[in-house]
């Protein structure tokens, strides 16, 4: 199953202009919502990465005790939309200048990051970072990390479509709805048209 997924993966590489990137901006449920609803984004898939333990389990990068952070792999055409498309996104749906935290989600699993699978992807970010920082954009620092990729682990089944499959919970009310709607009203060009209500 994993051999049959990487080869598909591999196919569709060559196929097309396709890269991958690294993003965590607090639960991954939010940040999959609103990346999967971009144009030009093949899939978005959530995880863990950025910590010490091999394979971990939801239930224990809940815990803070892995160095995880759950975060989305996105996997983009890069003819359709950037990578500093994405940063953009990345950066305005979710609050940068707080550490280890997102709202009511504490923690470090919770923190912001941005893990670079490339030297130029590395210098977009820092770019971006610098633009946002030098322009005032935010009333406090960008506090968020920017790493080397290294693993990431797909997390549970549940957690996929996690919010188009829950849209009624509270926490998807309350917390990715009011996400979604200002990716729609600030995005509205970059939405995918199977998303647009």
């Amino acid at each position: 199953m994993i051999f049959c997924k990487i080869l598909l993966l591999n196919l569709l590489i060559n196929l097309i202009s396709m890269d991958q990137a690294i993003f965590c901006g607090g639960c991954f449920w939010c940040t999959e919502a609103i990346f999967k609803r971009l144009n030009g984004v093949i899939s978005v898939t959530p995880g863990y990465t950025g910590g010490n333990i091999k394979n971990p389990a939801y239930r224990e990068v809940c815990e803070g005790t892995t160095g995880h952070a759950e975060g989305v792999s996105v996997f983009y055409d890069s003819s359709e939309i950037s990578y500093e498309d994405l940063l953009e996104v990345f950066f305005s749906t979710h609050n940068p200048t707080t550490l280890n935290s997102q709202g009511n989600d504490v923690g470090e699993q919770y923190r912001s990051a941005i893990f670079y699978i490339n030297e130029s992807q590395k210098i977009s970010a820092k770019k971006y970072i610098n633009f946002l920082e030098k322009s005032k954009v935010f009333n406090q620092s960008v506090v968020t990390v920017l790493k080397p990729f290294d693993i990431f682990y797909d997390a549970e089944d549940l957690h996929k479509d996690y919010y188009d499959q829950n849209k009624s919970q509270p926490y998807c009310q309350f917390t990715i709805s009011p996400k979604i709607k200002l990716l729609n009203k600030k995005f509205s060009n970059k939405i995918d048209d199977k998303f647009r209500s």
